[in-house]
């Protein structure tokens, strides 16, 4: 198994706790992981951008090469372009369809998913208004990170289970509604896959 992830989006989106839940569920399946730091502006508002690699086998190197990207996981439509040149050409992109206007010339929605349709594995959820009908408004980034699920390849009892660990120390309600998240991206995206 070898699964190279580029997770993007704008700072405080939750890119870093979805790389969290992926590792912690990687390396419970006994898999190889390495992550490159975060690049960008961390902070609110800024863009992110950060490789995660998984494999069976040892990985030497934390970057992704341009055009070997298995899967990008994008929390914003336009900074899943920003990226498109580390797709693998059968590779999937699972993206939010809600744009996070932080720029002033921010390219017009309908440009965003033309580009987007012509790619030939997309997934795109509107994750925004999914968190706020499935009463979990601070869940967005797990919704997302379960229609990426299998695109990754990670067993989504495991991403479960990872869930769990990585919110436990929030209380069980914030475990809860993280699990219906998953849940809620994983079943909106199978018909995708």
């Amino acid at each position: 198994m070898k699964t190279d992830i580029i997770l993007c989006g704008v700072g405080g989106q939750g890119i870093l706790s979805i790389a969290t839940i992926i590792g912690e569920a990687a390396m419970h399946e006994n898999l190889y992981i390495k992550q490159a730091e975060v690049h960008g502006m961390s902070q609110r508002g800024g863009d992110v951008q950060s490789n995660l690699r998984i494999s069976s086998q040892p990985i030497h190197s934390d970057l992704i090469p341009k055009g070997k990207a298995d899967v990008i996981i994008s929390m914003e439509p336009m900074e899943a372009l920003r990226y498109v040149s580390y797709l693998h050409p059968e590779g999937w992109v699972v993206t939010s369809s809600s744009p996070f206007v932080n720029i002033p010339n921010y390219p017009d929605m309908k440009d965003i998913a033309e580009a987007l349709s012509s790619l030939p594995h997309v997934v795109t959820l509107d994750i925004e208004q999914l968190s706020k009908d499935n009463g979990v408004p601070r869940s967005a980034n797990v919704i997302l990170l379960g229609g990426a699920q299998q695109a990754i390849g990670l067993d989504y009892g495991q991403l479960e289970e990872a869930v769990r660990r990585v919110f436990a120390h929030k209380g069980e309600d914030i475990v809860e509604a993280n699990l219906k998240a998953l849940s809620v991206g994983r079943d909106l995206a199978s018909k995708s896959f």
